[in-house]
């Protein structure tokens, strides 16, 4: 049984699978799926040819994870055409996805935050509120940002450090507080940036950095002040 509340206004050929709960004035668009276990919050715009509560599909060389058949959508959030949100993702108020983006399991995207077009966020990452990630930017697995981090278009991340080669336990960077990546920045496995940093565009992060520094560079170094320790 679904539990929709009557103000919904669903396009053509939508399909809603039986558990799903959707609150007041929500607007589906065209051929949109929404599967099981999923919960829309009042007052949510979801585009056209989204899919929303995928369940997760694994190999012998795909790591397992126990993921929540509950895919929870906070009131006000916007979702743009053909986007896909995996079950155990939770999207939190007025939160913006633009075209195209995927959104994988365990996954939090913390409120106003933007996620632009043909963006990616992987599994086991946390996002904080008013968060910037545009378009064509790739966050990688058990990636942790915090809260009003921007993230450059085209930015890539990495969370395997020997790329498959051994056994490690993956770990993808640490962005703090206020931090911003400039365009087609790659950020290696496990690496912190510091509160207020500022990575230049096209820069490759393979050290920590401290808090309130400006890096460029390949790898990144200080700006006029050496490489980083």
């Amino acid at each position: 049984m679904n539990n929709i509340h009557d103000s919904v206004r669903l396009g053509e050929y939508v399909v809603i699978e039986d558990g799903v709960t959707i609150g007041e004035n929500v607007v589906i668009g065209h051929q949109t799926t929404v599967l099981k276990g999923t919960i829309i919050e009042d007052n949510v715009m979801v585009g056209c040819n989204c899919i929303l509560g995928i369940k997760p599909h694994v190999n012998k060389r795909i790591r397992k994870s126990t993921v929540e058949n509950v895919l929870v959508i906070r009131e006000g959030a916007r979702l743009g055409n053909l986007v896909t949100i995996y079950a155990g993702a939770y999207i939190s108020k007025d939160v913006f996805i633009g075209d195209h983006a995927s959104i994988r399991e365990n996954t939090s995207i913390g409120e106003k935050t933007i996620i632009g077009r043909c963006a990616t966020v992987e599994l086991n990452t946390m996002i904080g509120s008013n968060c910037t990630i545009q378009t064509q930017a790739y966050i990688t697995g058990d990636t942790f940002l915090e809260d009003n981090v921007f993230i450059g278009p085209c930015v890539s991340m990495a969370n395997d450090k020997y790329m498959g080669a051994a056994q490690y336990a993956l770990k993808g960077p640490y962005i703090k507080a206020g931090a911003k990546i400039g365009n087609n920045a790659s950020l290696l496995p496990g690496i912190t940036i510091g509160e207020q940093s500022i990575i230049g565009a096209g820069s490759v992060v393979t050290k920590n950095i401290p808090n309130k520094i400006t890096a460029v560079g390949n790898p990144a170094k200080r700006l006029n002040r050496g490489e980083v320790e």
